[in-house]
C-alpha cells in the first residue's frame, strides 16, 4: 500500500500566506493523531552550526509550535550534541548557538532541551538486534517524550547523499557514543602534536587514556576504550580525532538502525515534516551555507519516514538544476542531482534498508494541497 505524503508549494498571496498553508498541511495530515492534550512533544530540529544560514526559518518553526500548542501539546525543541568540536559540541555551546540562530525563547516561546545532556553522555540504550548493532544509544530526553514532530531541512549530504528525516532521526538523535559508532569502526586517536596537558584523562570513564604513547604523549588503549567520545571534546587544542573509516553503505544502514530503535522499538508516535527549501549541497553542520542546487520546492508531511524522504528526493530530481552552484551536471528535470554532486554515493541505500527494517515504504502517493 502506498503511503500518503502531503505537499504544499511556496506560492502565497495576501489572503493565503505560508503560515496558513502550513497549518492546512498539518490539518490534512491529521496532526491530532500524534499531538494529544498535555502530551510532551519532542520537536526534533537541527539548529544550524554557527555561521550557517540554511536551516529551517525560525518563524516557520514558531508556526509549527503554535499549532502544537493549540492542540494542547507541550512542545520542546530538541537535538543532540555534535560529535565533532564545533559550536554545538556540548549543551552550553549548543544552547548559545540555538539562541543565536533564533530558536527557543523569546522567538518561539518554547524551551530548548539538549537530548543527550551537558556533554552528550545522557543516553537511553535500546535493544535492536540488527545487522550492525545489538543496541543503540539514543538521546535520553528525546526517548522520554510522549510523541515526536520531526522537522527536517531536506538537502544533499556529503556522507549519505541526501539528508532528510531518516538522517535527522537516526543520526540526529544518537548520543555522542552513538554518533561515534555510526561514523567509525575503531577508537579515536591522539595526534602527535599533543602537548601533554592531561586534560583528557579525567574525562575518560574507562581509564583508557594515559601518557604511554610515543614521547609520553596521551595515548588511547583500544582494549579499554568504550567509544563514548568524551575525549573528543575534552581536548582544549582539538588533538584527539575521529577515524572517519566507515563505508557509505554502513553509515546509511547504521543510521536506519538508530531510527529503528526510536520509531519501532520505543514505538515513538511521530510525524515527519520536510522543508525542501535551500537545497544546499552540504549538511547544516558546516559553519557556512553554499548556494542551493535547485529552486525552492515546498513543504511535505507524512507519517512514513521512508516515503517522505523518497518523495522529497524525487521532487528535487524533477526540478531544473541551477548553474553556478555545486551542481556540475544533471541540470535537466529527472536527472539525479544528488549523484551529480556526490558521484560515489548511492543515496538510495538508506531508503532500501529502512524499508527492509519496516520503517516505511518507498511507494507513496503525493497529495498536493490546492489553494
Amino acid at each position: 500500500m502506498k503511503s500518503k505524503v502531503y505537499f504544499i508549494d511556496l506560492r502565497a498571496k495576501q489572503k493565503l500566506n505560508l503560515f496558513t498553508k502550513l497549518k492546512n498541511l498539518l490539518e490534512n495530515c491529521k496532526l491530532d493523531n500524534v499531538v494529544k492534550n498535555k502530551a510532551l512533544i519532542a520537536v526534533k530540529l537541527h539548529f544550524g552550526e554557527d555561521g550557517n544560514l540554511s536551516y529551517i526559518h525560525p518563524r516557520l518553526v514558531r508556526c509549527m509550535l503554535d499549532i502544537i500548542k493549540e492542540k494542547g501539546g507541550q512542545p520542546y525543541l530538541t537535538d543532540t550534541n555534535s560529535l565533532y568540536v564545533g559550536s554545538r559540541c556540548n549543551a552550553v555551546c549548543h544552547l548559545k548557538t540555538a539562541y543565536k540562530n533564533g530558536f527557543g525563547f523569546p522567538m518561539q516561546d518554547t524551551p530548548v532541551i539538549i537530548a543527550d545532556g551537558l556533554r552528550g553522555a545522557d543516553a537511553c540504550c535500546v535493544e535492536v538486534n540488527l545487522k550492525h548493532f545489538k543496541s543503540v544509544d539514543l538521546g535520553l530526553q528525546a526517548t522520554q517524550a510522549d510523541a515526536m514532530v520531526c522537522l527536517s531541512h531536506f538537502k544533499a549530504h556529503e556522507l549519505t547523499g541526501i539528508g532528510g528525516a531518516i538522517k535527522n532521526v537516526g543520526m540526529g538523535l544518537a548520543s555522542r557514543s552513538g554518533k561515534l559508532s555510526i561514523h567509525s569502526r575503531v577508537t579515536p586517536y591522539v595526534q602527535k602534536e599533543c602537548i601533554k596537558c592531561g586534560t583528557c584523562i579525567p574525562y575518560c570513564p574507562a581509564g583508557a587514556i594515559s601518557f604511554a604513547g610515543p614521547d609520553k604523549q596521551a595515548w588511547i588503549d583500544t582494549e579499554l576504550c568504550l567509544g563514548c567520545g568524551q575525549c573528543l571534546i575534552s581536548c582544549p587544542d582539538n588533538y584527539i580525532k575521529i577515524r572517519w573509516d566507515e563505508s557509505v553503505q554502513n553509515i546509511q544502514e547504521k543510521i536506519c538502525e538508530y531510527a529503528y530503535g526510536l520509531l519501532v522499538q520505543k514505538k515513538m508516535p511521530s510525524i515527519f515534516v520536510n522543508f525542501v527549501t535551500n537545497i544546499t549541497p552540504e549538511c547544516d553542520c558546516y559553519g557556512h551555507s553554499d548556494a542551493s542546487i535547485v529552486p525552492d520546492i515546498g513543504i511535505l508531511a507524512s507519517y512514513d519516514i521512508i516515503a517522505i524522504d523518497q518523495a522529497s528526493a524525487d521532487l528535487v530530481n524533477k526540478a531544473q538544476g541551477l548553474t553556478g552552484t555545486a551542481l556540475k551536471g544533471a541540470f535537466k528535470s529527472g536527472a539525479d542531482k544528488f549523484k551529480a554532486v556526490y558521484p560515489n554515493i548511492d543515496w538510495r541505500i538508506q531508503l532500501d534498508y529502512g524499508e527492509k527494517l519496516g520503517l516505511g515504504t518507498r511507494s507513496y502517493k503525493l497529495i498536493k494541497l490546492t489553494d
